[in-house]
Formats: structure tokens, sequence, C-alpha cells
């Protein structure tokens, strides 16, 4: 999705290669996660704003673009990770169902905000763990793995 167009603009080019890729939610115990993958370009700062749509009002949980609503300031966080920008709503109860939005935008980018929408009603929500934690688990094993004709090595070595 990212050609290089034949232009000799290449900071604008960058500018529009900031992609949202998925937005996928789940539940972790009792809280919410959102977790808002995307693919960028730019080396510049990234501004992000998650919002919640219900009643047909939008309200902003967790941003560095606008001020987030007292009820959720005290719930709400955001951890960012290479291309992954997760939600983590506290105590995730049916009143917090509605049309989560993922907003962001590198810093300098003046083309339009890239927006993901993701419907989260908490009885057709999956479970996190999963996923993110086989990554992690496999990660520790392979880790183990590499590491085992070293900790033999060692051993031999004491001998």
């Amino acid at each position: 999705p990212c050609q290089t167009p034949f232009l000799p603009l290449p900071v604008l080019q960058a500018a529009h290669c900031q992609m949202i890729k998925d937005l996928s939610a789940c539940l972790l115990g009792q809280n919410l996660r959102v977790d808002c993958r995307y693919e960028n370009k730019t080396n510049n700062p990234l501004t992000y704003e998650f919002s919640v749509t219900k009643d047909n009002r939008k309200h902003v949980i967790h941003s560095t673009i606008s001020v987030s609503e007292n009820i959720y300031r005290s719930r709400a966080n955001v951890t960012m990770h290479k291309n992954l920008v997760c939600l983590h709503l506290q105590s995730f109860t049916t009143s917090d169902e509605g049309v989560y939005t993922c907003g962001l935008r590198a810093t300098n980018d003046y083309t339009t905000n890239q927006i993901r929408n993701i419907t989260v009603i908490k009885d057709k929500l999956e479970k996190c763990a999963g996923f993110s934690l086989l990554i992690q688990n496999t990660s520790w094993l392979l880790l183990l793995l590499l590491s085992l004709p070293l900790l033999q090595a060692v051993d031999f070595v004491s001998l």
C-alpha cells in the first residue's frame, strides 16, 4: 500500500504512509485491551487518540491530542511498543460498550489522521492472553534453546 510515487516530494510521500493495519479488542481479566497496530514510514513522534462512541456521542478515553474525559482518566492508560499502541481500560463493564476508535497521526504530518473503528461488546470479546503470551513464551524458549550450548560450555570449563 505504500508505493513510492515518481515525484520529487519525499516528505509528502512519507507522510501518506502512516497506516493503521489492524484494530483488535480483547478482555484481560476484567480489563479491556484495544490493540492498534500500524505501519510507520517516518521517524516522527506519534500522537494518538482512543475514544468510544455510544448513544451517538464521542467520549475521549486517552489521548495525546485532546483532553480525556474524567470518567476514564483514572481507569485508562496506554502503552506503546514498536508499531503497536495499546489502550488498557480497567474494570470494563457493559456500560463501556460501544464503537472504539483509534486515531493516529505522526507529528508534522498534516494529512488526515489514520482512524480505525471496532465495535466492542463485552459478551462477544475474546480473552487476550493466548496470542501475546505465546509470542513472549516463544521468545523465552528460543532464548533458552540458544543459550543451552553456552551453558554446556560453562559446565565443561568448571570441570
